[in-house]
């Protein structure tokens, strides 16, 4: 098995699931603002260090995708760079490493950061990084996504892939079809087919190591703004479903991003699809769905730190048993 392969395998292992921890500083202001929370470089860093150092996160966490900022800040007790600390866990380091967002057409974006994307892996991968993280946006709405928006974010995903796979790093492909909205749960399958399919295309297309990356897809769900709103066993039917028509067997695991639903309904969404028999393991990559209920816990104060790690841990053992359909 290629280096690649094992670090994919181990991102997407069973009973374990990566923690997206690569909010933007404006993602992350937005956030703290919300709890009455000053965000400044050295509360960021004090907020990540009480996740990342939280007992036993190792149980739960293969992977923590980090923030530019955060793969430079350290660890407080033993000073080691958060990369350095989380490999001393046996967590494998992520970064992302998309630039955001471009307007592409009047409603639709385009994800850019291919500009001098090689050298940036490369020093990535120097001080610690195995794996890496894109994501493109595929917004639904009236005559929406296009075909030619859906292409262009494939081909940039197919880019970026290429490029990590030169530089050792396993990409996290991830190609969100947004669910704000009022489109029904049957317009969501369909376009995020249509998106899967058309990323796969371009993987093989720009010959991608399909056995050295991890895809990580939204569920197919209903529209948040959809009257209608399906529940757990159709959102699972409906997204396996959709991935087993789309995704080749050879892709070693699928991590969902979590993509604003309720903490709890991530977490039941992924114990019923793991009910199913597939060919790839599947677990989580989730943001806020792991980090609010442990953020909220701390809302900024010193002597709630050990409450938010407990609280931080329920969630990562509560998501850690969906991956094995074990709630």
């Amino acid at each position: 098995m290629s280096e690649l392969s094992i670090v994919a395998h181990k991102m997407v292992e069973k009973n374990k699931g990566i923690l997206a921890a690569d909010e933007s500083t404006p993602t992350c202001n937005k956030r703290f603002k919300n709890l009455k929370i000053e965000s400044t470089p050295e509360s960021r860093n004090f907020y990540r260090n009480f996740l990342f150092t939280s007992l036993d996160i190792e149980k739960y966490i293969s992977g923590i995708i980090l923030f530019d900022e955060t793969f430079y800040q350290t660890e407080l007790s033993s000073g080691m760079t958060f990369p350095e600390y989380l490999i001393s866990k046996d967590i494998l380091p992520g970064i992302k490493v998309d630039k955001g967002l471009e307007d592409f057409g009047s409603s639709e974006k385009l994800t850019q950061g291919l500009d001098g994307l090689s050298k940036r892996l490369a020093k990535y991968y120097s001080l610690g990084a195995r794996f890496a993280k894109w994501r493109a946006v595929i917004t639904p709405g009236d005559g929406i996504p296009t075909d030619d928006c859906i292409l262009a974010n494939a081909k940039n995903l197919a880019k970026y892939a290429v490029k990590c796979q030169q530089t050792n790093l396993v990409p996290i492909v991830e190609p969100e079809v947004l669910m704000d909205g009022s489109h029904t749960i049957d317009d969501s399958f369909d376009i995020t087919s249509r998106t899967l399919n058309t990323v796969f295309d371009q993987l093989q297309k720009h010959k991608v190591n399909l056995q050295g990356i991890v895809l990580k897809p939204n569920m197919v769900l209903s529209g948040y703004n959809c009257s209608y709103q399906a529940d757990i066993t159709e959102v699972a039917e409906k997204t396996i479903n959709c991935l087993s028509a789309h995704v080749p067997a050879e892709v070693p695991g699928i991590a969902f991003l979590s993509g604003g639903q309720p903490d709890e309904d991530a977490t039941m969404h992924l114990n019923e699809m793991n009910k199913y028999e597939t060919d790839w393991n599947l677990t989580f990559s989730y943001g806020r769905a792991l980090q609010q209920p442990a953020l909220k816990a701390w809302s900024g104060k010193l002597e709630n730190v050990e409450k938010a790690q407990a609280v931080f841990i329920d969630t990562a053992k509560a998501n850690s048993l969906a991956t094995a359909a074990g709630l």
